[in-house]
């Protein structure tokens, strides 16, 4: 039951991020500089640098794990051949 309400979170927070996007990048350039809506936004060149910042570290985090299992990957090689050759 607890991986349900997580999983349905995860939805919420994820379709409310879209249409919050979306109508931040879409919408909002065609309103009023100076109408309340735009209280809620932030200015529109953090469109560009959220989406790029979020890339540039999810990148990072995916190039970091998959480094790491290959430098382990590499050292279990080794040590199974070092082991081979002793024997």
């Amino acid at each position: 039951m607890l991986d349900r309400l997580v999983g349905l979170g995860m939805l919420v927070a994820a379709t409310t991020v879209f249409f919050y996007y979306t109508i931040w990048t879409l919408f909002m350039p065609f309103v009023d500089e100076d109408h309340i809506l735009h209280a809620f936004f932030l200015p529109r060149v953090w469109a560009i640098r959220i989406p790029v910042i979020l890339i540039v570290l999810a990148t990072t985090v995916v190039g970091t794990f998959l480094s790491t299992v290959m430098i382990r990957s590499n050292r279990k090689k080794a040590l199974k051949a070092q082991q081979k050759k002793a024997s």
